[in-house]
């Protein structure tokens, strides 16, 4: 008591003191919370803007690097003389085919095992580890040996898919995060709501074209890296196969051993700057409790979710369009670059050609934001057309060899032909983006889309023996079944034929794991209830998480994600059991500190 009765009379001066401190410890005058919320969330926006840029750059990069080499690579092992004076009876020939064989039929089973990669690693470190594979290919041309290229060659056609899924996921997910923090102040947005139908739309748009637009500039100066095998396919829709007894000796000098290692080194630290770019410029696509969310379904509902997603008729019927999507991309390069351009003007004037086709992708790309104003049938039915018109043009035509005057001509079909590709490439992964804006991950979905792809590419692998008119035909054939699919999608949009959205499972959390998110209170005990009460309890809480897993097991009934009258029901019962758990304990509480008062 005489410690405390200073403290209860104290003087008026001390006044000003307690004004001090209350100054001190409440708000700066000039504080101004609406404008500092207005700051932090305009530095969100930034960021989100700087994921998009170091994605899109990082994609660029690395592409530009592995096609840049495998270009180095597999034309100094066509050369006869290069082979014979570097490496003898090596067999690099017999290396490159093994090698292109890895690259293109390793990815047809990337279905079974991308959702897993992705479950475990998540979306940034999943393009992290694709860069680092790609990485390692450059690496392994330091020492050109069979056990060296053919490995690293067979690990980049396991990321292929993975690392595509990611990236297409990344961006739609970006796209979704700027929405939030341009509309921070909605309800729904700040409740975590569901948002408005269509609301993603416009940012899925604008993210997609930037995102293409700055990918291609890799076909600038590295398509035709792919190609090299087959620089010797001639001649037009007339042309078959490779042209025998034809010399192999393409180089005009040998090059010196320090300069290719010069070369590759500087490839090597472009790798390794893309692989920086996915690291530090690309932040988190979820947050880490979305994460661990994924980890906590279970392996066997991660490795079954693309197939369950498979069961949805939009996805379905746009399968045609995947597939012509890889064919397309390919024929541009084997067959009009090569099979045409190089048979009309000579292999001088190749890398025009590439040049004009990978400037004219990635500017049409921005063609897309068309879709802000269109109906989003237009772009990919409109690069449908161009490519109608220009496989029947392909077929009527087969150039003279060594014919110059052709290349106005040849420019022109090229650069349309790129003004198609960019409107599939860019309005395929934008649809994606759009039909499925209110699914809560996407890595899925676009995992179909490019493993489709992936099919598609090993298929033209397959057939490069084939005449040019029995390849036009197949594109010709797979163009319009994609576009008879696609269209009855549409229609059947139209109709609200109601379509089967898969849900995620709910996170299933152990003991041992994670328990961030419980809703009951695991330090609470029951000893106040009746052993009757707890026995209901019990009952009634496995009956409600055996309806769960039975509903998730057959999600289906509920086509549009919504939750039905039997989940309604159950989570009703189990908010009413928490609601009154919370009430006892309260009172236990209470209870408890009557006693110690």
């Amino acid at each position: 008591v005489s410690f405390c009765t200073p403290v209860l009379d104290l003087p008026p001066t001390n006044k000003p003191c307690l004004e001090q401190v209350e100054e001190f410890l409440g708000p700066h005058p000039d504080y101004d919370e609406e404008e500092e919320e207005r700051k932090y969330y305009r530095r969100k926006r930034l960021g989100v803007v700087r994921n998009v840029v170091g994605a899109s750059c990082g994609g660029m990069i690395i592409y530009s690097v592995y096609l840049g080499l495998l270009q180095m690579q597999l034309i100094l092992h066509y050369d006869e003389t290069y082979r014979e004076v570097k490496y003898g009876t090596l067999g690099l020939e017999d290396i490159d085919n093994k090698m292109l064989m890895g690259i293109n039929v390793t990815p047809i089973v990337g279905l079974l095992y991308t959702p897993v990669l992705i479950r475990f690693l998540g979306t940034k470190w999943m393009m992290f580890l694709a860069s680092g594979i790609y990485a390692l290919f450059v690496s392994t041309n330091y020492w050109e040996r069979y056990y060296t290229l053919v490995p690293s060659a067979v690990a980049i056609g396991v990321v292929i898919v993975p690392l595509w899924a990611s990236l297409g996921n990344y961006i739609t997910r970006m796209a979704q995060q700027y929405y939030e923090y341009v509309n921070y102040k909605d309800e729904h947005v700040q409740e975590q709501k569901k948002p408005p139908k269509g609301a993603f739309h416009s940012y899925i748009i604008i993210f997609q074209s930037v995102f293409y637009i700055v990918f291609h500039v890799t076909l600038y100066n590295a398509l035709f890296s792919l190609v090299s095998p087959y620089l010797l396919s001639f001649s037009g829709a007339s042309g078959k196969g490779v042209i025998e007894n034809l010399n192999k000796t393409v180089l005009l000098s040998l090059p010196r051993s320090l300069l290719l290692i010069e070369v590759e080194s500087v490839l090597m630290g472009a790798a390794f700057l893309a692989m920086l770019i996915f690291l530090v410029l690309c932040g988190a696509a979820y947050r880490p409790t979305e994460e661990i969310d994924l980890r906590s379904i279970g392996w066997g509902n991660i490795f079954q979710l693309p197939f369950k997603h498979l069961r949805d008729y939009r996805l379905r019927l746009l399968c045609p369009f995947f597939i012509y999507s890889g064919f397309e991309v390919l024929f541009a390069v084997q067959g009009i670059i090569l099979s045409y351009g190089v048979c009309a003007v000579g292999m001088e004037k190749l890398w025009l050609l590439v040049m004009v086709y990978g400037l004219s992708s990635s500017i049409c790309s921005g063609l897309a934001l068309m879709l802000l104003r269109l109906p989003r049938q237009i772009i990919l039915l409109v690069g449908a057309f161009m490519h109608f018109v220009l496989i029947i043009a392909l077929m009527c035509w087969s150039p003279q060899p060594r014919e110059p005057s052709y290349l106005p001509y040849l420019l022109v079909l090229i650069a349309l032909w790129g003004l198609g590709t960019a409107l599939n490439k860019t309005g395929l992964s934008t649809l994606l983006g759009m039909l499925y804006e209110d699914k809560e991950r996407l890595d899925f979905v676009y995992t179909i889309y490019h493993w489709w792809q992936a099919i598609a590419i090993f298929i033209v692998y397959l057939w490069s023996a084939l005449p040019m008119r029995a390849k036009l035909g197949l594109l010709l054939l797979a163009l319009i079944v994609a576009c008879f699919c696609y269209v009855q999608m549409e229609r059947r949009l139209a109709k609200k034929i109601p379509f089967r959205l898969p849900r995620i499972p709910r996170p299933r959390h152990k003991v041992k794991g994670y328990r961030y998110l419980e809703e009951e209170n695991s330090d609470e005990s029951d000893t106040d209830l009746s052993d009757a009460e707890a026995d209901a309890d019990a009952d009634e809480k496995d009956e409600d998480e055996r309806r769960l897993v039975e509903e998730d097991r057959n999600t289906d009934d509920d086509s549009q994600g919504s939750p039905g009258p039997e989940r309604s029901g159950v989570r009703d019962r189990r908010k009413k059991h928490d609601d009154k758990a919370n009430e006892q304990a309260a009172e236990r509480e209470d209870y408890v500190q009557h006693t110690m008062d």
